[in-house]
């Protein structure tokens, strides 16, 4: 089982290797994933992609607490 803190470490570490790019990975990645018929793998990879978008977004109002619901 993937936990949430296994997604974002996950996303952490790609945008830390792959700057503004970080987001192409785990899309590629699910796609790939997808492609071999392995879903749970794509739905992972998705959760990854989310984690990034979620943690770059730049704007968030001032109660609004960071999404880590999948």
């Amino acid at each position: 089982m993937t936990t949430d803190l296994d997604i974002y470490r996950t996303a952490n570490v790609l945008v830390r290797e792959h700057g503004d790019e970080a987001d192409l990975v785990p899309a590629e990645r699910a796609d790939s994933f997808l492609e071999a018929g392995d879903m749970a793998g794509s739905v992972v990879w998705k959760q990854v992609l989310k984690a990034i978008k979620e943690t770059q977004r730049q704007e968030r109002g001032s109660r609004e607490l960071l999404q880590l619901s999948r």
